[in-house]
């Protein structure tokens, strides 16, 4: 009962929609704006990037908790499907009718949490990814899919592995419509003016 009690928290947790308390705070809807997502990105575009940034480190700390609370209750295993459950609240917020974010900062909170070098070395993989095609989205995807890998490479246990390769297909299917704007050539690009 409490391990339940822990996940459903770690869900909760990662429920709560800091990108949308933000911009309502400035009589904003995130919702109705941009790509409509509640996450750093869309935030960052539409208010700048000191609403972007508060969004981007609230997400992370939604992981970062989410982590912590499951591992203080029932250890490493559990930490781990608290954390894949604020990466799940994060997605579908139970605040916001299940319609929420696209996961990669809520999993970067998780993955700093009992891994800080895949961390740094997906967000490396972001960085370069972002600066070679302007694509925010290719980033987060190709970042996700590098952080099973960096594990394999740095040994890590086969829960971290679990966790890892399920963070990499969730990336993948939550941006499914990102991929189709790619292909078509009508992804947004860093640096593009919103006014297409």
């Amino acid at each position: 009962m409490v391990f339940f009690l822990a996940v459903m928290a770690g869900y909760l947790i990662g429920s709560l929609p800091v990108g949308y308390v933000i911009a309502k705070a400035k009589g904003f809807d995130i919702r109705e704006h941009g790509s409509g997502n509640i996450g750093t990105t869309n935030v960052w575009r539409n208010l700048g990037p000191v609403p972007g940034i508060i969004t981007l480190i609230g997400d992370i700390l939604k992981g970062v908790l989410a982590l912590l609370l499951g591992t203080y209750v029932g250890g490493q295993n559990l930490g781990l499907v608290c954390g894949l459950a604020a990466i799940a609240g994060h997605s579908w917020p139970l605040f916001l009718r299940f319609k929420g974010g696209k996961i990669i900062a809520t999993s970067l909170g998780v993955l700093i949490g009992f891994s800080y070098e895949t961390a740094l070395l997906a967000a490396a993989v972001w960085l370069i990814t972002v600066a070679i095609s302007k694509y925010v989205s290719l980033g987060s995807i190709i970042a996700a899919i590098s952080v099973p890998i960096w594990m394999l490479v740095l040994k890590l246990d086969l829960p971290y592995l679990i966790f890892g390769t399920s963070v990499a297909v969730f990336a993948i299917f939550k941006h499914r419509s990102n991929i189709k704007r790619i292909l078509a050539g009508t992804e947004f690009k860093v640096g593009q003016s919103k006014k297409l």
